[in-house]
């Protein structure tokens, strides 16, 4: 049977997730096509994409790289657009089956939800999204009979774990971390923490501020308030697993006590792809798991007294209103400071406590609220650390 190709569009092309979204839609071309390339400032790499994959349209989101591109470009018949606008734009096209939100953090928001008014299927890859604005999302969603599939790993797993279980009511969902590279250090180690240790996941290949994450345990924090909206269930029904190994990607148990796991290499090529594909699961290649030459699975709970974000997540998500909004913007200005190597690990930390402590709380939120809250939040801290080199 002859199937449709899907024209997909890729929000963060030049990323980890966008560059192994593109791979998939290499290895299957027959079934995907990348029909939209949308970056933000790696405009070399996005011309090199555009001319292997000869997509519809480009845009940059920075517009200085703007003539670079057309000019890279101008030999063939591509549409090259710029700015933050035309992304919120290039989402509606009628051509387009599929978006692929990739791009990291609250930029993500506004595109992701005119993709869903325009009725598009979402591969959501930008957690942010459902962190910031979860209530809204799901209600736009449902509205717009817009299906998001999830491409985290945990997410994707608990989703595949949930299929043809209809109505059976979900107890608990057990979700994994790898526990980052960090998981064994003592509070006065983490004080010493640089930029390339963080950087240096032990387990999955994944973008520096994703990276960042993982290793604070922001991500996890970020990943349960996204089960929350995903699969509607309540912030206590989630419970966080450290699993060194990232063999198990997460697991769904029900009410008779039988568990659900989902297991597989740490690729994201393979949630990727499922989401494109879904509900047919296509070859990918690869290695595939070996029982025999795994040592051992292992277990253990979340510190959050030496990673304190995850406990973060879990108030904001029960204090509800625009926390997480807050929670969220505090946590990508820390993590740039840290990566610009402004302050050290652990004042990322003291730095989103104090956020949430500070910022204005707005109890029933819409769009504007969580937009005037990013910017409130941003304005606050930058202003704090402004032009300063912090160690601690």
């Amino acid at each position: 049977m002859e199937v449709k190709k899907r024209n997909i569009a890729i929000l963060g092309s030049t990323g980890s997730i966008g560059t192994q979204a593109l791979d998939v839609i290499a290895r299957h071309p027959d079934r995907f096509t990348a029909y939209a390339l949308v970056a933000n400032n790696q405009v070399e790499l996005l011309i090199q994409q555009a001319r292997a994959f000869l997509p519809e349209i480009v845009v940059i989101a920075n517009e200085s790289h703007y003539n670079r591109l057309k000019d890279a470009l101008s030999d063939l018949s591509i549409k090259v657009w710029q700015g933050s606008s035309a992304i919120e734009e290039v989402v509606k096209d009628d051509a387009i089956d599929m978006v692929l939100t990739a791009m990291v953090g609250f930029c993500g928001l506004k595109p992701t939800i005119n993709a869903i008014k325009a009725g598009k299927a979402i591969a959501l890859a930008n957690k942010e999204t459902l962190v910031v604005a979860g209530e809204l999302i799901s209600e736009l969603a449902m509205k717009h009979r817009a299906a998001i599939l999830p491409v985290d790993s945990e997410h994707s797993a608990i989703f595949q774990c949930l299929n043809g279980e209809g109505d059976n009511e979900i107890d608990k969902i057990l979700l994994t971390a790898s526990g980052g590279p960090f998981r064994k250090y003592k509070k006065e180690e983490l004080e010493q923490v640089t930029k390339t240790q963080a950087l240096a996941h032990p387990n999955w290949s994944m973008g520096a501020k994703v990276t960042v994450d993982s290793s604070t345990l922001m991500n996890k924090g970020f990943e349960m308030i996204e089960a929350k909206w995903l699969f509607d269930v309540t912030p206590d029904q989630i419970e966080v697993l450290v699993h060194p190994q990232s063999i198990i990607h997460s697991m769904v148990q029900f009410k008779d006590g039988s568990i659900m796991a989902q297991l597989g290499q740490p690729d994201m090529r393979i949630p990727i792809q499922y989401a494109f594909s879904y509900p047919q699961r296509l070859a990918l290649g690869g290695k595939p798991l070996n029982f025999v030459e795994l040592a051992e699975l292992t277990f253990e709970k979340p510190d959050t007294d030496r990673f304190p974000n995850l406990g973060f997540a879990y108030e904001a998500i029960y204090t509800g209103g625009n926390m997480p909004c807050i929670l969220n913007a505090a946590n990508e200005v820390a993590v740039s400071l840290f990566l610009q190597e402004r302050i050290g690990f652990r004042k990322m930390s003291s730095l989103i406590k104090q956020a949430m402590q500070q910022a204005t709380f707005v109890q029933e939120p819409t769009l504007d609220d969580y937009l005037q809250s990013d910017r409130e939040v941003r304005e606050m801290m930058e202003a704090q650390y402004e032009g300063s080199i912090i160690n601690s």
